[in-house]
């Protein structure tokens, strides 16, 4: 198993769609930074404009952290897009150049194979989430200094920079377990469907379809805390004045019982299919 995910990751580092995700990421964190610098003082005007007749704002609120919570919200659909393309083609590319069955008749077990795949899945998006936050921060911090974090969720609240800066971190964190179940989803809808174009466009309505079954209310308590679209906003809740600890980590745990029902579909498929 060690020289199977040795060999996967091996081959992500290899191939070219690797740097190209990387370079997507950077395009993207690119495009909302100087988006915020052409526009985003005209969006804070706009949207603090009547509170500016009761409150006097000092100090700059276009920041690092105000980018790095834009960039947050990218967690809805860019990143888990390029994940989903880049990662699916880790098995759809092998599909399409017959390299699964030249694999398997070595004397490599199909659970194991498959099993290698998932993890360098894995591996592959906590490397690219890696990127994304160790950039983010720098890159915020850089060109627009540090200050207060303005958020609207349920009210409008403040935070001074040194909290902003561990709500945000905490954030990133909470959101890649969003991000490994996208990969994760991935493999498996790579698994079911073999050919990449299709898995490519099964992967992008599954993701627009999440997001916007996000908005479904159920009027069972129990049952929105098992819909698995309403589990991947555990991040936003970190940016509630008072942070609910408990309802993020029953929403993480469930999250991470669906990615693990994801992979074991796409095991218990992959085993029982004739690759020939």
């Amino acid at each position: 198993m060690r020289n199977l995910i040795r060999t996967e990751l091996f081959k992500i580092f290899r191939q070219r769609k690797t740097y190209y995700a990387i370079a997507a990421v950077f395009v993207l964190e690119a495009f909302i930074m100087v988006s915020a610098f052409f526009q985003g003082r005209e969006f804070l005007d706009v949207f603090l404009e009547n509170l500016r007749e009761t409150f006097e704002f000092q100090g700059n609120l276009l920041n690092g952290n105000l980018i790095i919570y834009l960039v947050l919200n990218s967690f809805w659909f860019h990143i888990p897009l390029i994940l989903m393309i880049v990662v699916s083609g880790f098995l759809t590319g092998e599909y399409k150049d017959r390299t699964v069955e030249a694999i398997l008749l070595q004397p490599v077990s199909k659970r194991n194979y498959i099993i290698s795949k998932y993890i360098a899945a894995v591996v592959f998006t906590a490397f690219i989430l890696g990127i994304l936050i160790v950039s983010t921060f720098l890159l915020s911090y850089l060109f627009f200094g540090r200050g207060d974090l303005v958020v609207f969720l349920e009210g409008l609240s403040f935070y001074n920079g040194t909290e902003a800066f561990y709500r945000l971190l905490i954030a990133f964190l909470i959101g890649s377990l969003t991000m490994f179940f996208y990969a994760v989803v991935s493999i498996t809808l790579a698994v079911l469907f073999q050919e990449a174009t299709v898995t490519w466009i099964v992967a992008a309505l599954f993701l627009i379809g999440t997001t916007l079954m996000l908005r479904f209310e159920f009027e069972s308590a129990w049952v929105n805390g098992l819909f698995f679209p309403k589990l991947t906003d555990s991040w936003q809740y970190v940016f509630f004045s008072e942070i609910p600890y408990g309802k993020i980590i029953n929403k993480s745990v469930v999250l991470i019982g669906y990615t693990g029902l994801f992979a074991w579909i796409g095991i218990r498929v992959f085993q029982k299919r004739d690759i020939s």
